[in-house]
């Protein structure tokens, strides 16, 4: 059925979910199970205003951003492993462009499934934010399974 899965995770409640059902079928398909989360470059929003940091801050800030993104796939890899997965890669790509960086990491680790969640963003919210998964649904050659 499927050789690798890709499952990628930002850490939220939803996410989790994905994290769990993407366990669960590398589990059923004696799949390898990749796990992926994103680290942003940059450590503020622009539309936070006009605050001006300095570079000490900003490398600061990656750092622990970083750190924190390393420890929840590290997690994630230590709780599939302790369930039954036979193999877990766990990743952390830097970048301010998300799903770019999950259908590229999908496609450099040839893999056959992605799974994500999808927050549900609604009107305006979602027009100011993106959606993360509909980039993934659109541009991915990969087959993608969204949970909600």
């Amino acid at each position: 059925m499927f050789e690798r899965i890709l499952v990628a995770t930002d850490g939220s409640a939803l996410s989790e979910q994905a994290v769990s059902k993407a366990i669960d079928l590398s589990l059923l398909s004696g799949a390898e199970l990749h796990v992926l989360t994103v680290a942003h470059l940059e450590p503020h929003s622009y539309f936070e205003g006009s605050t001006v940091f300095s570079q000490r801050q900003i490398d600061d800030a990656h750092h622990r951003s970083v750190a924190a993104a390393q420890g929840l796939v590290d997690a994630v890899k230590a709780n599939a492993l302790a369930k039954g997965v036979r193999s877990v890669q766990a990743a952390v790509a830097k970048s301010n462009q998300i799903a770019e960086s999950i259908i590229e990491h999908a496609k450099v680790h040839h893999c056959d499934l992605i799974v994500m969640a999808s927050h549900g963003r609604r009107s305006l919210t979602r027009m100011l934010m993106g959606s993360e998964t509909l980039h993934v649904l659109t541009y991915s050659h990969t087959p993608v399974l969204v949970l909600r």
